[in-house]
């Protein structure tokens, strides 16, 4: 293989550029891996020691706790308290307390027995899982007697090869009469050391030896069973303790019970117990002798290997590529254009060689586009002319569906004003014939023909609105409580007049069990009814129009079907009879009327309520009409379920209502427009009242505070000043009077808004007697009922009373209101102030009242000289109810006393 020239250079500069740090490297790696091993043996061990401690610490601990949980157990308490009993009751709770023993020992599989010792160390109440006599004492007993400890354990070493350990806690028992406790005895357990002789036996090295031995150096347990039961001497003993206080990994020298060169770690466990464990040393740190071998080859190997593996690379990543370049850029400077470099690396040489086939490749297509230039020019405007001719296509399309749309506008604007007109043509023609015939003998028809109409336009007005609001998504329906069955009730009292008119039977099926109430918008719902059953009525002949109400409990949905036997609908008249502006056919409209809007808004409102509107017809047959409308409960109370109809209630009268009542009330009537003025003044008149009436805001902010009226019903619309900025007024004012809003604008917002402002109700034009009747009669029986009982209170003792208790501590507020004000502490003289303008008022003394409000707007200003002036009117007012008061008192003693 050749080798190029700059192939050598780079050999030259990179050899001793790697072999230098190898070198390094290596030394350092070799002279601190002997430290590193031992620091990661004496991790390794220590952690090691460490778990097993905790291990049997806590399987000590576990023990100790279920012995002392033993100890207090009232079964045991009982049995301590009859052993002076007779001996028939002490056996039963020695049995009781056996029991007891036997469901620890089913807990604690490793129990293997549980005693009962009084303190002589005699055996009172015993069970083993053995099934073995109790025996006859402990080895460790009299250590237990001298002992202060409420707790402890024992490991005791037997000749059978096995260590026992045994857990002792003191029992007392309680003198009722003396009301102290006294030591009675001891609880034994002896437990299986499971969990100590597996930690002895693991271990992270091979060949280790773990030992637990006590203080003295009596083995217990051992790793190699051979150990078991010697002891260590005295020396090595001191050993084991120093390693232990050291907590260090060390050499340890225990020639009585292995002549190896170990590496130990030691800690101590409670009650003088000693966990060791030794390691031969060739096995601790022959992993560090390997580690220093390969680190030497590893050294070795990288100062031979590592400049050539450079030169290789290099080559291969960096001169190979230029070389390659190189001869590629030849070639294109020669014409070929054929040359494509592979680009699979992600690095810069491949970024390098992609913007080089980049480059060739903008060349060939530069070449190709001007040579497809001049083949295929003449396809290209063919083409071009195809697109003009489908933009062409498009834009008739276009043309054709607008003309469709103004079709559908004109259509839907004659029909409109076809329905409009017809009701106009009568309202006017009446109206025209009672002003020239006042005394024809049909007026009354007439005036009923012209009412009808009326509510028919209102009507068509209203649809077209709603409609408006459903597509500007800004119609919003309500939630309240709604009662079914006078709903229904309201709906049948409109439908069975036009089915009668038609000689039509018209009947309502509840399929019981149905809730009693729905949480809806009462009026929407009615409005969907109405405008089907009325459809319903309008396309049948002959025959019935029938209404089925049912509950779904599953979906918690009602269910209305209205059902006719009408002329019925085709399948595609189906699917056009929710559009709106929309019928069957023309010869629907002309045969009976309508503007195709009633379904279209009925369906819209079933699905704002939750619901919808299906349909089912056949033509000749009938229509079926399914609507459902959510219930809205809550999830934590069902509804109220009704299995019959209730007695139905008779219609309320207002006239006679108000004729009961006897109302003498004094009404204000702010209205701008004339007619509206006679048409209200009108119907109060019916019911007795006779309103003073004002044409704008600011006319009836003067007239309500001058004089006294029980209630205000306020146009909302008004020049000079609206009804929304009198209300605020009036309000500010302290008028507390019912205020009724009559407007146009019953948006929900609108709605909010006089409410807000203060208006305790709203009433929508064209004004409905029956609601003006309602809300007047409510909002005056509140007030007279308020108006009662505040004039007894007033001339009740008890406000005498409090009243004169006032007027006693007038003197008072005077002098506090000069401190204060000579003090300059204008905060407490505010406060003062506004607290004296609710108590004065309240108790007729209008002239402080007035002063104390001057006073407390004009300390909210930075006009110090408004503020004397304030203070000073304040003062002189104060001080002319003193000396009225004094007046008064005079006058009644003179009257006594003459």
């Amino acid at each position: 293989m050749k080798i190029s020239k700059l192939s050598i250079k780079l050999l030259r500069y990179i050899t001793p550029l790697v072999v230098l740090p190898s070198l390094f490297l290596g030394g350092f790696t070799l002279s601190n891996v002997t430290s590193s091993t031992q620091k990661q043996a004496k991790l390794t061990v220590s952690r090691f020691v460490e778990q097993q401690q905790q291990k049997i610490l806590n399987y000590i601990d576990i023990y100790q706790s279920t012995t002392k949980l033993l100890s207090t157990s009232p079964v045991l308490n009982n049995y301590l308290g009859v052993r002076h009993l007779d001996s028939d009751t002490t056996e039963q709770r020695r049995v009781a307390l056996q029991n007891v023993f036997a469901s620890y020992t089913e807990a604690y599989p490793d129990i293997f027995s549980i005693n009962l010792v009084d303190q002589q160390g005699r055996s009172t109440a015993y069970l083993a899982n053995n099934l073995h006599l109790p025996p006859q004492g402990y080895a460790f007993f009299n250590q237990v007697r001298k002992s202060n400890l409420r707790q402890q354990y024992f490991m005791i070493p037997t000749d059978n090869g096995m260590t026992h350990l045994y857990f002792v806690q003191q029992v007392f028992a309680v003198n009722s009469s003396a009301n102290q406790a006294t030591l009675a005895g001891y609880v034994v357990v002896r437990v299986d050391p499971s969990i100590i002789n597996y930690s002895i036996l693991e271990s992270p090295y091979d060949n280790a030896l773990n030992l637990l031995i006590t203080g003295e150096g009596k083995i217990l347990f051992s790793s190699a069973p051979a150990l078991y039961a010697q002891t260590l001497q005295s020396q090595e003993v001191d050993q084991v303790h120093n390693l232990a206080d050291q907590e260090e990994l060390t050499n340890l020298n225990l020639p009585s019970i292995n002549k190896l060169d170990m590496i130990s770690y030691a800690v101590q466990l409670s009650d003088d117990y000693y966990y060791l464990s030794a390691i031969p040393k060739h096995v601790l740190y022959e992993s560090g002798q390997a580690i220093k071998n390969l680190t030497a080859l590893i050294v070795l190997l990288s100062i031979i290997a590592l400049p050539i593996l450079v030169l290789i690379v290099v080559r291969r990543f960096l001169i190979n590529p230029i070389e390659l370049l190189g001869e590629a850029s030849h070639r294109v400077g020669d014409g070929d254009l054929s040359v494509y470099l592979p680009n699979d690396n992600k690095d810069e040489v491949g970024k390098l060689f992609r913007d080089f086939n980049h480059m060739v490749k903008q060349i060939r297509d530069f070449q190709g586009e001007l040579e497809d230039y001049k083949l295929h020019l003449e396809e290209k405007v063919d083409n071009r002319t195809f697109a003009l001719e489908r933009m062409n296509q498009q834009l008739e399309t276009a043309f054709t569906q607008a003309e469709q749309a103004n079709e559908l506008k004109s259509r839907f604007l004659a029909n409109m004003s076809h329905e409009i007109r017809t009701p106009l043509t009568a309202i006017i023609g009446f109206t025209e014939q009672l002003i020239n015939n006042r005394d024809t003998q049909c007026n009354q028809k007439h005036l009923e023909t012209m009412l009808r109409n009326s509510k028919h336009l209102l009507e068509l007005i209203n649809n077209i609105l709603d409609l408006s609001k459903i597509e500007a998504e800004k119609l919003a329906v309500e939630c309240s409580e709604v009662e079914v069955q006078p709903l229904m009730e309201d709906v049948a009292d409109i439908i069975i007049p036009m089915s009668e008119q038609k000689q039509l039977s018209f009947s309502i099926n509840y399929q019981f069990p149905i809730p009693k109430v729905l949480y809806s918008d009462a009026t929407r719902v009615k409005q969907i009814l109405i405008d089907i059953c009325s459809n319903a009525v309008k396309f049948t002949e002959y025959g019935k129009v029938t209404i089925d109400v049912s509950y779904d409990v599953s979906t918690e949905h009602f269910k209305f079907i209205v059902e006719d036997t009408g002329i019925g609908m085709s399948q595609g008249e189906i699917s056009r009879v929710f559009k709106p502006f929309e019928q069957a056919d023309s010869t629907i409209t002309r045969r009976f009327g309508g503007t195709g809007l009633g379904l279209c808004i009925a369906k819209n409102l079933a699905q704002l309520l939750g619901g919808d509107v299906m349909v089912k017809s056949e033509q000749g047959v009938g229509s079926q009409f399914v609507i459902t409308i959510a219930g809205n409960y809550q999830d934590d109370t069902p509804p109220q379920m009704q299995n019959t109809l209730e007695v139905q209630q008779t219609k309320e009268n207002i006239t006679q209502e108000f004729a009961d009542i006897h109302v003498n009330a004094r009404i204000l009537l702010a209205e701008d427009n004339l007619d509206n003025q006679e048409l209200i003044a009108l119907l109060l008149n019916a019911w007795g009242i006779t309103p003073d009436i004002v044409d704008n805001g600011a006319q009836a902010v003067e007239k309500a505070l001058i004089n006294d009226y029980q209630l205000i019903l306020m146009d909302m619309q008004m020049p000079v000043m609206g009804g929304l900025e009198a209300t605020q007024m009036l309000r500010h004012a302290a008028y507390d009077g019912p205020i009724i809003a009559l407007t146009a604008n019953v948006m929900k917002h609108d709605i909010e808004s006089y409410l807000k402002a203060g208006c305790d109700a709203t009433l929508a034009k064209p004004i409905d007697r029956e609601q003006l009747g309602k809300v007047l009669l409510k909002h005056l029986q509140l007030q007279a009922a308020s108006e009662s009982k505040w004039d007894s209170l007033l001339k009740s003792e008890k406000f005498a009373q409090i009243a004169h208790n006032y007027n006693q501590k007038l003197p008072e507020y005077l002098a506090q209101l000069k401190q204060y004000y000579q003090r300059g502490d204008w905060e407490s003289l505010r406060a003062l102030a506004h607290s004296l303008k609710g108590s004065a008022g309240c108790f007729g003394f209008t002239n402080i009242h007035s002063a104390a409000d001057q006073l407390e707007q004009m300390l909210r200003t930075n006009d110090e000289n408004q503020w004397h002036y304030a203070m000073l009117s304040l003062t002189e007012a104060i001080n002319y109810t003193l000396k009225q008061q004094i007046c008064e008192s005079t006058k009644d003693y003179s009257e006594s006393r003459s």
